[in-house]
């Protein structure tokens, strides 16, 4: 069941069984956003997906999920519309480890990486690590860009004391 609430005419927000959701119990480890999205295929049930094959794995705990965001693309504009999500973890891993863990899961949804601003089945952006600052030549903490783009600040300003 797919609830659809048109914010503008470029802007929907989806909410879904899991999109959002919260874990009421008690997790340890880092607490780190992750930003999630995809306009290759039905991404809404790619999610959908995603969200169990994260709530099985070892290395990590959802925390909270935002509701979904349509919205245009960026960068190369000839494309379809993206959907995108924030989903909060807590995991032990370290940066680096959460990365290979991300890309990893990336490719298995089908991720390719063609061109700069590609349509995508799926991407995982680290979003912030608690409050950790990194500039590595694979990782920037926070994410440089987020807080100019709409596909993380209207899922976040949805979401419970992130």
């Amino acid at each position: 069941m797919r609830k659809i609430q048109v914010l503008d005419k470029d802007h929907s927000k989806i909410i879904t069984p899991l999109y959002p959701w919260l874990n009421t119990s008690k997790t340890k480890g880092h607490k780190v956003l992750l930003g999630v999205g995809g306009n290759v295929g039905d991404v809404v049930r790619r999610f959908e997906h995603l969200y169990w094959y994260l709530r099985r794995s070892p290395f990590l705990t959802i925390v909270q999920t935002s509701p979904i965001l349509r919205n245009p693309p960026f960068g190369y504009a000839d494309q379809p519309d993206f959907y995108n999500a924030l989903i909060l973890i807590k995991t032990h891993l370290t940066p680096q480890s959460l990365l290979d863990y991300i890309l990893h899961v990336e490719k298995l949804f089908g991720r390719t990486r063609s061109f700069k601003n590609a349509p995508r089945t799926l991407d995982i952006d680290m979003i912030k690590y608690e409050k950790r600052t990194m500039v590595t030549s694979k990782l920037i903490l926070p994410h440089p860009f987020w807080m100019t783009r709409a596909s993380v600040l209207l899922p976040l300003k949805w979401m419970k004391g992130v």
